[in-house]
């Protein structure tokens, strides 16, 4: 199924206890409105991510809706879902940063991700999920969201906070009360909201107490305003976004190569929270959901947009809407795509203050961080067990602590990039020289080997049904964006 839609019913919302499925809709009308509350689920985390990684923020909103149609077309309609920009690049990205300016060199290792990550989702495809997990069980994946999330503290507090840290203590507070006070669908989008609101305080402070001095985005301490609306006057109504094509380097692919791993994880988690809506059995397509995100994680950033991912807030909006149907992702795509055609749109999201920034990316970055513990504790992962316990725990600081290997002059290994290897390669030389009763006790944890956990492919001995109504109730990115939180079914 492609375009071939059934109409629901008489074309009106579903009545209480029933559900648009994947391959029917609304009346069109009424589909167009699901679509555009999918844009809004969708749009805080599409451009912030860009923004932090220094790409144009405007293609990315408009590779956004064009990695989403080849998503669809590549799954066959049967996991409707929405692929915004990932997280999960992000300290990556800003390790190739420090080296280089270029957005070639970023583009590039980012595309060499995207081609492992498609590679991956042929062998989930054709060996089952089963094989990932024997090498990257929830042990050692768990770690690596914890450390790509955290490693990204030094940004907020080098970069972004000082800009103006008011303005981003204020942020930061109105998106946690946001979060917690609102109800439904505006609880999913608090993010968005959070953006708006520092957008305006902004504003406001700028017409009622003057510049700001502070450091701007290059250290530099500078009397400024806090928005400067210049740009977006100069800004044309319609053309076409910059495009930048990719070069490659070995040294900035290994550094971003790390998010390969959490993006198999955060895409099993969705596909098994959609198979729990639409109360159908999607662990055939796991495979073929990963070989999409990485296919449009090739196309996006081919021509200069940011790396995809499948979108935990349009998987709340389903939940929210009981409304599964592919036809209001098209319509979410289509939109996504012309707002990319209107350069002083994007002249608006590239002038957000880096006070805001810092409040936004405050709760982000942490939020991305404690995704990793959660998969740890839905595997009921063992730090009892030194297997678990030591080489995680080196790993983690090696990479939070931007911890450097010269490997030779012009080889360092660092952060990131060296801690997964460290947590990686560690776990398993752990297990294999640990005694025989340490590896037995490997076998208690739900996701190891028997099974694969909440995070990737079936539940194993236990059940987890993944919970849609809890799906990201922050708001948060889709990551990383979050890995789908669960209804733990196992009796203490």
């Amino acid at each position: 199924m492609a375009f071939g839609w059934k109409l629901y019913g008489d074309g009106k919302t579903p009545p209480l206890g029933e559900a648009v499925a994947p391959d029917e809709r609304l009346s069109w009308p009424r589909t167009v409105g699901i679509g555009a509350q999918h844009v809004v689920a969708m749009f805080g985390a599409t451009f912030v991510f860009p923004l932090i990684m220094g790409l144009d923020a405007n293609l990315a909103i408009m590779m956004s809706g064009i990695a989403t149609i080849i998503f669809l077309l590549i799954v066959k309609g049967q996991v409707p879902s929405y692929l915004g920009t990932s997280a999960a690049f992000v300290g990556g990205v800003l390790a190739v940063r420090a080296q280089t300016d270029s957005d070639a060199a970023v583009l590039g290792a980012i595309l060499v991700s995207g081609v492992v990550l498609a590679l991956a989702g042929l062998a989930i495809h054709f060996m089952g999920a089963r094989a990932i997990n024997a090498a990257l069980p929830p042990a050692v994946t768990g770690a690596v969201v914890l450390l790509i999330g955290f490693n990204l503290a030094p940004v907020v507090a080098n970069v972004y906070w000082p800009q103006d840290q008011w303005v981003g203590l204020a942020t930061m507070t109105f998106v946690i009360v946001a979060s917690l006070l609102l109800r439904g669908f505006w609880s999913r989008i608090s993010i968005l909201l959070g953006l708006i609101f520092g957008y305006l305080l902004s504003v406001l402070l700028d017409a009622a107490a003057g510049p700001i001095t502070s450091p701007d985005g290059t250290g530099a301490v500078v009397t400024r305003d806090r928005i400067n609306f210049d740009a977006v006057a100069q800004a044309d109504w319609i053309g076409l976004p910059e495009f930048t094509a990719p070069s490659f380097s070995v040294n900035f692919t290994l550094l971003v190569l790390p998010a390969v791993i959490a993006l198999i994880a955060e895409n099993a988690g969705h596909v098994k929270a959609v198979a729990a809506m639409t109360k159908r059995d999607l662990d055939p397509v796991m495979g073929r959901a990963v070989f999409a995100d990485g296919v449009a994680t090739v196309v996006a950033t081919s021509v200069g947009g940011s790396p995809t991912t499948t979108y935990a807030e349009n998987i709340g909006v389903m939940a929210a809407t009981r409304v599964y149907s592919t036809a209001a992702y098209y319509v979410a795509a289509i939109v996504a795509i012309l707002l990319g055609l209107v350069p002083k749109f994007g002249a608006l999201i590239n002038i957000i203050p880096g006070g805001v920034l810092g409040g936004i990316t405050v709760v982000l970055y942490g939020m991305i961080g404690l995704l990793g513990a959660k998969i740890w504790k839905e595997n009921r992962v063992d730090f009892a067990n030194p297997i678990n316990l030591v080489p995680l725990a080196a790993g983690i600081i090696i990479a939070i602590g931007n911890v450097t290997l010269n490997v030779t002059d012009t080889f360092p290994l660092s952060g990131i990039a060296l801690g997964t290897i460290v947590v990686v390669v560690g776990w398993h030389l752990a297990r294999a020289v640990a005694p025989p009763e340490m590896k037995a006790a490997l076998l208690e944890e739900d996701g190891f080997v028997q099974g694969t956990g909440p995070a990737l492919g079936h539940a194993g001995r236990h059940e987890v049904r993944p919970d849609p109504s809890s799906v990201d109730q922050l708001g948060r990115p889709g990551v990383l964006g979050g890995n789908t939180p669960g209804t733990d079914t196992r009796k203490r």
